[in-house]
């Protein structure tokens, strides 16, 4: 795209990056600063032409086919807070990278893209320190609060694939979280099927909570440690509705360690004082099928030092009543 102030046609060539986006959409990513009405306008009006033919908005691109946007008056971007913080250099550990996907490791504290409040998130970092990369959209989501396995396309192929994917639930990508939880949790393997029903507080915040009218939703928790007054457990998502695992377990009774929406605030901030600052949600393994090639994968992203170090001194403080092997390589550090 020309750059702000642009008073002069615009032909446009699509690559594969953008090849079966729709017209609109492509627009709207590429006319930044233009309003959306203002885009449909021209396109409605012929002004924007495909191969030179008059297309609707609904149009799916094709390799080389050949963009004509008319002269609009693109705004200038300000100079705030997303840029110069998204400038900084941040960590993002990959954990797998080829042409069509990149695997990071996503620091907890870090929303995966800005908006909400938010100045700028992991998208807008790797686009800052990518600039020669013409794709990177997210796959799916992480809270802010929680670390992990992060997918991210890097051709629009492969980015569609990957939604499908995600959309066919448990007959997709395998999703485990390993996740720390105030009390005795008794059941080795455990299936919990409650519906989960989105909010707004009075103050306009997002809200998640069981509900028998809210959408269906299937978590598999597994005992992996056990100590007099905290658990550790691996969660297997089956759907992936938003806060899933923080609201399942809070509803049974074991609230997230650190969790400062649905847990016990009371604890957590005894908890800081005692060296766990921060949500002890991490997302550390997935299993999927490559989604150009259709390779097994299975990308692990080791646990934080923070809960790392966390879980050692607990176990090193108290009497532990259940571990597994599993647990144990983890405290090993061998997974």
């Amino acid at each position: 795209m020309n750059s702000a102030g642009n008073k002069s046609v615009t032909h446009l060539v699509v690559g594969d990056e953008s090849q079966g986006q729709r017209l609109d959409n492509f627009l709207i990513r590429h006319c930044k600063g233009v309003p959306k009405s203002h885009l449909y306008r021209i396109l409605r009006s012929g002004e924007v032409r495909v191969n030179s033919r008059r297309v609707d908005g609904t149009y799916r691109l094709c390799i080389n086919d050949t963009i004509r946007i008319p002269p609009i008056r693109i705004a200038e971007r300000a100079n705030n807070a997303i840029d110069q913080v998204a400038k900084q250099r941040v960590d993002l550990p990959v954990l797998f990278e080829d042409d069509a996907l990149l695997v990071i490791d996503k620091p907890e504290g870090i929303a995966v893209h800005g908006g909400s409040g938010v100045s700028f998130g992991v998208i807008e970092a790797l686009r800052h320190q990518r600039p020669e990369a013409k794709f990177l959209e997210l796959a799916h989501r992480l809270d802010r609060e929680t670390s992990g396995v992060l997918l991210i396309g890097k051709k629009r192929l492969a980015l569609t694939a990957l939604h499908d994917m995600f959309r066919e639930h448990g007959a997709g990508a395998d999703k485990r979280y390993l996740v720390l939880v105030k009390g005795r949790w008794m059941n080795n393997t455990q299936h919990v099927r409650a519906p989960l029903l989105k909010y707004l507080t009075d103050d306009g915040e997002r809200r998640v909570a069981v509900n028998e009218s809210g959408k269906p939703s299937h978590t598999v928790f597994r005992l992996l440690a056990r100590w007099p007054g905290v658990s550790l457990l691996e969660a297997q998502l089956k759907t992936g509705r938003t806060h899933q695992i923080r609201v399942h377990l809070a509803h049974l009774g074991f609230p997230i360690l650190g969790d400062e929406k649905y847990g016990d605030f009371a604890l957590n901030k005894s908890m800081r004082s005692s060296g766990l600052k921060r949500m002890a949600l991490h997302a550390w393994k997935m299993s999927f099928r490559h989604p150009l090639t259709s390779g097994a994968m299975t990308c692990i992203a080791p646990l934080p030092e923070g809960l790392a170090s966390y879980i050692a001194s607990v176990d090193s403080g108290s009497h532990r009543e259940f571990a597994t092997e599993q647990f144990q390589q983890l405290l090993a550090g061998e997974i």
